[in-house]
């Protein structure tokens, strides 16, 4: 299976165009989240992104807001909006939880969620499964601009607990492009770029 994935578009007309072309080479496509910024645009990025043919997954980010994004793809049955489940495409299953993992700032737009209330969601992702987060785990692809660590102790445990054969994320700009490995899957911050990836 092929996959093409990205993940904060910031409502970035061009690269979703730049997208939907690509998705033609695809088996399955992946947003990791941030269509919108701020809340706002998601038009800019969804309308065209609704024209995908290919089996799709989507997760919400924390400028994204959940309902507006199922909103946009609830006549499309090949777009998933997944949040806190699971799809089973081909012989592989999917699973996606969106947000800002762990909860950082309190403004009226940020989209986020506390580890506790993630651990729960992250519960029911199947083992062997696609793992697709807005949000990386701690330690790895999560490296701020100052050095530190950021992403979700919640989203690494799970990951080391239920053993995804991949594990796609995006949230942290400065970590977008770079990669590591949890136990044996190996984990990608995508960012607003095309990543294609096999999986079998």
């Amino acid at each position: 299976m092929r996959i093409l994935a990205f993940s904060d578009l910031h409502r970035n007309g061009d690269l979703a165009r730049e997208i939907l072309r690509a998705s033609e080479d695809a088996d399955v496509v992946i947003g990791a989240g941030d269509f919108a910024t701020k809340g706002i645009g998601h038009e800019d990025t969804l309308s065209v992104l609704k024209e995908l043919a290919a089996p799709t997954v989507f997760v919400a980010g924390n400028h994204d807001v959940l309902a507006s994004l199922r909103a946009s793809f609830d006549d499309r049955a090949n777009i998933h909006v997944l949040h806190g489940e699971a799809v089973r495409i081909g012989q592989i299953d999917f699973f996606g939880l969106g947000f800002e993992i762990p909860a950082g700032a309190d403004e009226p737009w940020n989209q986020r969620m506390e580890e506790a209330d993630a651990a729960v969601h992250l519960k029911k992702c199947p083992p062997r499964a696609v793992l697709v987060t807005h949000s990386p785990p701690y330690g790895v692809a999560d490296i701020q601009r100052d050095g530190t660590h950021v992403g979700s102790r919640t989203i690494r445990d799970a990951v080391r607990d239920s053993a995804p054969r991949l594990h796609l994320c995006g949230h942290i700009h400065h970590a977008w492009g770079t990669c590591g490995i949890i136990g044996n899957c190996s984990v990608h911050n995508l960012g607003p770029s095309l990543n294609w990836f096999t999986v079998t």
